[in-house]
């Protein structure tokens, strides 16, 4: 994942000395912002002297993903303090979600899990970025037309190495499949909105094959509960018996 963010990195600080902010504003959105796809389009947004309001909505609504995330990785952090949960969220991007699920899903939901695999992760992707940020700042403008090398092509490559190994249900490919026709075709909309339609699509495809899976599963659990109820009410009656029993014989 590192790795695969390095060139992207690099590009970022590129285009940046190729464009109207100082170096230290590049540098300065990437410890503050640290989202790689929202910088691009706040370049692009800044560059065509869009209004702030715009620039806010538009990288919010890219953003509106991290919320899945959270909500995904909430049942493992839900027992930390405030203070541990705004840190771990500052960290969170695409690449260090999916290293952190991965790790997740190896233990139970429970109070139990320790935070310091994902604040691990978090911290390692955040330097990683801020090093190939001042890369391409300092260095970038000794290779023109670096952005045009095709190197970007390290964050698909790493975006496919994260949604790839999710695919182990037919559910999960149904929203992949959705989410990624969807969001080539409606490109064109503005403010990216496209992108946030098409998760939505994704999402609902994903939850709709899901509810028989879920009514399944409360059928077959409500035949063992029942079956436990009358076991218990079985013991219960021979217990009763056998104490009338027991008292007959005594009188």
């Amino acid at each position: 994942m590192m790795v695969g963010a390095a060139p992207f990195g690099v590009i970022f600080g590129t285009l940046v000395t190729s464009g109207s902010l100082s170096l230290w504003h590049g540098q300065f959105m990437s410890l503050a912002v640290f989202a790689g796809s929202a910088q691009f389009i706040a370049l692009g947004l800044i560059a065509s002297h869009a209004s702030f309001v715009v620039i806010w909505a538009t990288t919010f609504i890219v953003n509106l993903r991290h919320v899945l995330y959270s909500a995904t990785l909430a049942p493992y952090v839900s027992h930390l303090p405030l203070r541990w949960r705004l840190v771990l969220g500052g960290l969170l991007t695409d690449e260090v979600f999916a290293v952190a699920w991965a790790h997740f899903r190896r233990h139970p939901p429970s109070g139990d899990v320790s935070p310091w695999h994902f604040l691990g992760s978090g911290v390692a992707m955040y330097v990683n970025w801020q090093i190939w940020t001042a890369v391409g700042l300092l260095f970038g403008a000794a290779f023109p037309g670096l952005q045009s090398l095709g190197l970007d092509f390290a964050m698909v490559a790493t975006f496919i190495a994260i949604v790839v190994p999710q695919l182990v249900a037919v559910r999960y490919i149904a929203a992949a499949v959705t989410a990624g026709t969807l969001a080539f075709f409606w490109q064109g909309w503005p403010y990216k909105l496209g992108l946030l339609g098409a998760v939505l699509a994704g999402v609902a495809v994903g939850v709709a094959l899901s509810l028989p899976r879920r009514a399944r599963d409360g059928a077959a659990a409500a035949p063992s509960a029942g079956a436990t109820r009358s076991a218990g009410n079985t013991d219960n009656a021979r217990n009763t018996s056998n104490t009338r029993h027991t008292a007959g014989a005594r009188q």
